[in-house]
């Protein structure tokens, strides 16, 4: 037998190599190391060199940098890859939870405790989702442009919202309402598509061949405040949906614009006609969670009401379980307490 073949230094089992290159000193005095894994030493090496070419870069910035202005700096270089809602919605955060004494500290002077008193204050007077997404952007822009610094901190926990899921009785009530009415169109399309407001804003004549409806762009309001078409959410947003007759007919001679309102506008709408109807209160949004519903329980396999909603993850059916679980909890409840009371009658 010939002798084993002698492993060289960064080399794995299967072959590839290894190669580590220290990141950061935690806390508790434990470095740790970045590892790069290539099919040659070389390659894994200039992984490694790019990785930490990278790291200087972002670390060259001005001693007084301040974490207001770091959150500026990372949206800034963000501003490619993010949707303008992001970018939106970042912008509000920096200025209504970051002028104050944490966003005055420069990025060498902050500490946990810092960190921690200014996340107890925000919960006081917060919900845990804005406390969250506040944080997660001072993180963002932290591991950015001061990667040394790691945080330790607590959250508020995140609640548990309860959101209504309309039922037909809704819908039928609410589209008589509306009958003939720029709305009612916005409605349709929400409840027996689903469309999203930003795609049923942005729909064109052009996009209607027969019964079929393509969804392809989308409008979003820009950090200037601007409206701006888009492409859709996600690539699985872009898909052509089938619509029964009675929806078709009502779009049957509009040029351009198959709805003139943009999202905000739509939410305006419904919102004043829902407080005028005797329903539960519920989202524009959530008529789409209807169709979700409707279609779930008339047995439509969970791949195609995901297709056709254009949603990317399971996570709106849990949603409908949900609901059609309280559903039937609500009917299993009422047959339980009937027994009961026929007990106590006896």
């Amino acid at each position: 037998m010939g002798n084993p073949k002698k492993k060289k230094k960064n080399q794995l089992p299967s072959g590839s190599y290894r190669v580590q290159v220290y990141d950061y000193t935690d806390a508790d005095g434990k470095k740790h190391y970045k590892s790069f894994t290539a099919a040659s030493k070389k390659l894994a090496q200039m992984a490694a060199a790019q990785w930490q070419a990278n790291k200087e870069q972002l670390r060259d910035v001005p001693e007084n940098l301040t974490v207001y202005d770091s959150i500026t700096r990372y949206m800034s270089v963000k501003k490619g890859v993010l949707s303008p809602a992001t970018l939106r919605g970042y912008t509000g955060l920096q200025k209504r939870y970051f002028k104050g004494t944490l966003g005055l500290t420069r990025l060498s002077d902050v500490h946990n405790q810092d960190v921690q008193l200014w996340i107890s204050e925000l919960a006081s007077r917060l919900s845990p989702k804005t406390v969250r997404n506040a944080y997660g952007l001072l993180s963002a822009s932290l591991e950015m442009f001061a990667p040394e610094i790691h945080l330790k901190v607590t959250l508020p926990q995140k609640q548990s919202v309860q959101l209504y899921c309309p039922n037909d009785k809704d819908v039928q009530k609410l589209l008589k309402y509306i009958e003939g009415t720029e709305l009612e169109l916005a409605v349709l399309l929400a409840a027996f598509g689903p469309l999203r407001r930003g795609e049923i804003s942005a729909l064109m004549d052009t996009d209607i061949s027969g019964n079929y409806i393509t969804v392809q762009r989308s409008v979003v309001k820009g950090v200037d405040g601007d409206w701006y078409t888009k492409t859709p959410k996600t690539t699985k947003s872009t898909r052509t949906i089938e619509f029964p007759d009675f929806v078709i007919k009502k779009f049957k001679g509009r040029k351009g614009k198959l709805v003139h309102m943009n999202p905000d506008t739509i939410t305006h709408r419904f919102c004043e006609v829902r407080e005028k109807l005797d329903i539960p209160h519920f989202r524009f949004h959530d008529l789409r969670h209807y169709s979700a519903s409707i279609m779930h329980a008339i047995g439509v396999p969970d791949q195609y009401i995901l297709q056709r909603g254009g949603w990317t993850d399971s996570g709106v059916m849990r949603e409908v379980y949900r609901n059609v679980i309280d559903m039937e909890a609500a009917k299993q409840n009422k047959k339980i307490n009937r027994h009961f009371s026929k007990v106590k009658s006896v």
